[in-house]
C-alpha cells in the first residue's frame, strides 16, 4: 500500500497529480500551518502569452493557523470570470468550464475542504483512483516532527511505501525510511509540452490549462509520464 502526503494546494500544476496517480492513498496535509506566499491559495495560468498568477482571497490567514482553521474569501466568481475570458477560446473549454463552475463556486467555506473537494473533484474527472483523506483525520501524535510524523500516518494506514515530490530528496533519507519499515521513493517527472493557443510554451502552470488544452487523454498520458527514483 503506497501512500502520498501533501499541503492542499489551489488548481495545483500536473506534477501535483501525478503523485496523487502513482499512490493508493493520497493524504491532504490540512492539519499543517498556511504558508504565506505559497500555492495553497495561490496559481499561475496563462493570460496574454505569459503567466499570470491568481489568488484566492481568503479570512484569517495567517501563518499561525492551521490551513484547515482559515476561511475562503469572496472572489471565487471574480476568479472565475477572468479564467473564462482567458480560456474561452481553448479546445476544451466547453467541457471543463462546467467542472470549474462547481468548484469555484462551492459553499464550502473551510479553506482545506474547499481545496479538498477541488482535488476530488478533478481526480474524477480525469479517472484517477487514488483514495482521498484528511491529515486531521487520521490518528497520529502532531507533536511530532514532520518527518516522524510522516512514520506515523504510514504505520496508520498500514502503508509500507512513502512516495514524495523529488524536492524531497533534500529533506528525506531512504536509509532512515528503511529503519522504520518503510520504503521511500520519489516522484521525477518527464517534460511536459503541449500547444497553448500555437504560442511559446509555458510550462507548470495551473492544472487548469492542462485540462484546457488537452483531451482527457492526452492527459492520461501525462500523468503517467514520470518515474520513481
Amino acid at each position: 500500500m503506497s501512500i502520498g502526503i501533501m499541503q492542499p494546494y489551489f488548481f495545483p500544476y500536473i506534477g501535483y497529480f501525478q503523485l496523487i496517480n502513482a499512490v493508493d492513498i493520497f493524504v491532504i496535509a490540512d492539519d499543517l500551518h498556511y504558508i504565506k506566499n505559497g500555492f495553497i491559495n495561490k496559481n499561475s495560468i496563462l493570460l496574454n502569452n505569459d503567466a499570470f498568477k491568481i489568488s484566492l482571497q481568503l479570512k484569517g490567514a495567517s501563518q499561525n493557523k492551521l490551513i484547515n482553521e482559515i476561511e475562503v474569501g469572496e472572489n471565487a466568481s471574480q476568479l472565475l470570470e477572468t479564467i473564462r475570458r482567458t480560456y474561452r477560446k481553448a479546445p476544451y473549454f466547453d467541457d471543463v468550464f462546467p467542472l470549474l463552475e462547481s468548484i469555484f463556486l462551492s459553499k464550502e467555506k473551510n479553506l482545506a475542504r474547499y481545496l479538498g473537494n477541488s482535488l476530488v473533484k478533478i481526480c474524477k474527472h480525469l479517472d484517477l483512483e487514488a483514495k482521498v483523506v484528511y491529515s486531521s483525520e487520521i490518528e497520529k501524535d502532531n507533536n511530532l516532527r514532520l518527518d516522524e510524523r510522516i512514520y506515523d500516518v504510514c504505520k496508520s494506514l498500514k502503508s509500507t511505501h512513502y512516495v514524495n515530490s523529488i524536492g524531497g530528496q533534500t529533506l528525506y533519507s531512504k536509509e532512515v525510511f528503511l529503519k522504520h519499515g518503510i520504503e521511500l521513493s520519489f516522484i521525477q517527472s518527464n517534460e511536459i509540452i503541449y500547444e497553448q493557443y500555437n504560442n511559446d510554451f509555458i510550462p507548470k502552470l495551473s492544472i487548469i490549462d492542462v485540462l484546457m488544452f488537452n483531451s482527457k487523454s492526452n492527459i492520461t498520458e501525462m500523468l503517467n509520464a514520470y518515474h520513481l527514483v
